[in-house]
């Protein structure tokens, strides 16, 4: 079943076996809201590591089941991250969410090689999901939180991750646009020289499972009449499932210019570890965590 939208997703998660999902330091009112809303419809079951007092207190102040959750004590926020982590690595969960801890204190963990969750030569990276009522289907796009600057190599692998995702939402052959600034091949830009490479390298089966184009601009990538005006043609143009983006810069302006001035729905997990990690910004609304645990369920 191809997924259309962030209601049907929901809808889908709700058909899966429920996932166990592990929030680290999740004292938090923002968190717990986003989190409760997933127990109650069933996506997850939830483990909460950090102050056992404020934990309590915030859902009672919130009117929350605390009967619904495991709470693990832990004395700061470095011990809550280490002990999300270590029941990950124990196979007892199967999610790991961001709670009131920084994101550098989450990834370092996170990244531990003690724990072995991000495989040896691999990477991680920050894969959004966004439904905006002005585009015709859902859109993934990367990185807009992990990667500041990724190498071609990087590049590679993050449109592998994509794809993959794209598989999941029932996409059976995604559509990847390398964003640039222009179509053409521009010698001394190097997401130009980027783009024309992953599309050549898919050309030649060396990226699978997807139809990937590029160089292409963001407007010829997601308007078909900017495609026609310029004279692209690509089965990709005006009808891409997903975008490259060249560096954080562009993705990260592009996520809050549509999630803030377009109201559009917003999604957010990190992928590459051997579970999903939900990491939201601060400035992240209820329901993109919720959208963010569901769509890190579907992918788990």
């Amino acid at each position: 079943m191809e997924i259309h939208s962030f209601d049907d997703l929901l809808e889908v998660v709700r058909k899966q076996p429920e996932k166990r999902l592990v929030t680290v330091n999740g004292v938090d009112a923002n968190t717990l809201e986003a989190l409760n809303e997933a127990v109650e419809l069933g996506l997850v079951s939830a483990i909460l590591t950090g102050d056992k007092g404020k934990i309590e207190k915030t859902c009672s102040e919130l009117k929350i089941n605390i009967g619904n959750y495991k709470i693990i004590h832990t004395g700061s926020d470095s011990e809550a991250a280490e002990k999300a982590v270590e029941l990950i690595h124990e196979g007892k969960a199967d999610l790991i969410m961001k709670g009131m801890v920084s994101t550098d204190k989450f990834m370092k963990v996170l990244l531990k090689k003690d724990y072995g969750l991000v495989p040896s030569k691999n990477i991680i990276s920050h894969i959004s999901l966004m439904e905006n009522p002005n585009y015709h289907k859902l859109l993934l796009f990367s990185d807009a939180g992990v990667i500041p600057y990724p190498d071609l190599k990087q590049k590679i692998i993050i449109t592998e991750f994509l794809i993959k995702a794209a598989h999941k939402l029932g996409i059976e052959t995604p559509k990847v646009a390398v964003i640039a600034p222009t179509e053409q091949i521009i010698i001394s830009i190097q997401s130009c020289m980027d783009g024309a490479t992953i599309a050549k390298m898919a050309e030649h089966g060396q990226i699978e499972g997807g139809l990937v184009d590029g160089p292409m601009a963001l407007d010829v990538a997601i308007n078909r009449e900017s495609a026609i005006i310029k004279g692209f043609t690509s089965p990709v143009a005006g009808d891409a499932d997903c975008l490259l983006f060249p560096n954080i810069d562009a993705a990260n302006v592009f996520y809050k210019t549509n999630s803030k001035l377009c109201k559009a729905q917003m999604a957010g997990i990190i992928v590459g570890a051997k579970v999903p990690a939900i990491v939201s910004s601060r400035g992240d609304s209820e329901k993109t965590k919720l959208n963010s645990i569901a769509l890190a369920s579907l992918i788990s």
